[in-house]
């Protein structure tokens, strides 16, 4: 068995550099994906938590120039960096003197940029790149960018200590926080039974295969509980984002999949548990809210006060648990296939998915065909063991390639 990537026993120095608090001053924080729904909050979070952390560098794609410039000029970070070259005369104008690094090559370096904490909430398989370069520098990496772990699983784990990723998203947060909470030993995964994930279910929730036919866009993209970008509001709607976890989980904490359950909590307020051996199970509850997961995994291990509102209990409250139809929504069932297999096909099943939901959005492809094509494109792909960036991104192209040539005519 495999050392675990998040491992408690470790978080305390890896996340505590020597000469940040201990000395006085705030940590400092390099955000990716800085006007992403993940990097818009993690800066309010540091905004309000001026004397805790500060802005040591900002990346983002370049579509939001005025955004970014904004951010510039709120939080004066040391260096900015946008994915697309022709942003920057814009920005310059916008920002003056702050140095701006542009293409995939400054967004690396920024990445990789000497700071206590970096913050990844690029979205889709871009962020594999900033992730090896964080982990490379020694980084502490804050994981929100979920894709770059489940493409390049066996490079991000060769890289990683134990300890240097902290979880964002909010079900591995709780997860990791269940862990934290069940003893002082350390993570001891033979002491765990399963780990259970929760998906609020999205907005088709209850629907039979039959009845999600003539799904919009504009229906897929109205999540109940939560506020997020449209790639993952469309894949909460599928349920890829739930396959997705369930790897991420298989990877972070080195549980089998068949130790991985997922459960349909539709209220989003139980965010994940952990079953262990001895039949207890230990939850972790907040109202749906992303700031809660971002400050901690900025704060770890320590708690930020009032980061979000916690469980009224002075109400009454109603918390329901259904298993997952995975007729309907066979996206998790593909993803713990695809997790078995390993080396590129978890690469695969992220590209091919990022394909078609753009198809989807553009009315090429139905709904139902979207997690579909996928599990073609998935069938088709010869697995190789993801050894090196190289192979993944190959693979990624592959699979790019062959679901643009499934959607072309949809």
């Amino acid at each position: 068995m495999q050392t675990p990537l998040v491992d408690q026993a470790e978080l305390g120095d890896a996340v505590v550099p020597a000469g940040s608090e201990a000395q006085g001053r705030p940590r400092s924080v390099v955000v990716l994906g800085s006007t992403g729904s993940v990097g818009t909050q993690a800066l309010d979070v540091i905004e309000r938590e001026q004397g805790r952390f500060r802005v040591a560098g900002l990346v983002a794609g370049g579509g939001q120039v005025d955004l970014l410039a904004r951010q510039v000029e709120r939080f004066r970070p040391e260096v900015v960096a946008v994915a697309d070259e022709r942003a920057v005369p814009a920005l310059r104008e916008a920002v003056g003197p702050v140095p701006i690094l542009a293409g995939a090559e400054g967004v690396a370096e920024v990445a990789a940029w000497p700071c206590d904490i970096v913050m990844n909430g690029i979205t889709g398989a871009v962020g594999l790149t900033s992730t090896l370069a964080a982990l490379s520098a020694g980084r502490v990496l804050a994981l929100a960018n979920k894709e770059s772990l489940i493409i390049g699983g066996p490079l991000v784990k060769r890289l990683a200590a134990p300890g240097q990723i902290l979880p964002v998203d909010s079900e591995h947060s709780a997860l990791a926080q269940c862990l934290w909470a069940a003893g002082p030993s350390g993570y001891d995964p033979a002491a765990v039974r399963r780990l259970v994930v929760t998906a609020s279910g999205g907005p088709f929730r209850g629907r039979s295969r039959a009845e999600l036919t003539d799904v919009t866009p504009e229906q897929a993209l109205k999540h109940p509980t939560w506020d997020m970008g449209t790639v993952i509001t469309l894949n909460s709607a599928t349920l890829v984002n739930k396959g997705l976890e369930v790897i991420e989980a298989n990877l972070l904490f080195d549980i089998p999949f068949d130790r991985i359950t997922v459960v349909v909590h539709p209220q989003s307020v139980i965010h994940s548990m952990v079953e262990f051996v001895d039949g207890s199970t230990i939850a972790q509850a907040s109202p749906p809210d992303m700031r809660l997961p971002i400050s901690l995994s900025l704060g770890w291990p320590s708690r930020v006060p009032g980061a979000a509102r916690a469980v009224d209990w002075t109400k009454a409250h109603t918390w329901t648990f259904e298993p997952l139809d995975d007729e309907a929504f066979p996206a998790v069932a593909l993803a713990r296939h695809v997790g078995s297999q390993g080396g590129t096909a978890p690469a695969v099943y992220n590209a091919a998915n990022e394909v078609c939901v753009a198809a989807f959005l553009a009315g090429r492809l139905p709904f139902l065909g979207i997690v579909d094509t996928v599990a073609t494109v998935v069938e088709e792909h010869e697995i190789s063991p993801a050894g090196s960036v190289e192979e993944v991104l190959a693979a990624d192209a592959w699979a790019r390639a062959r679901a643009r040539e499934l959607t072309a005519g949809g």
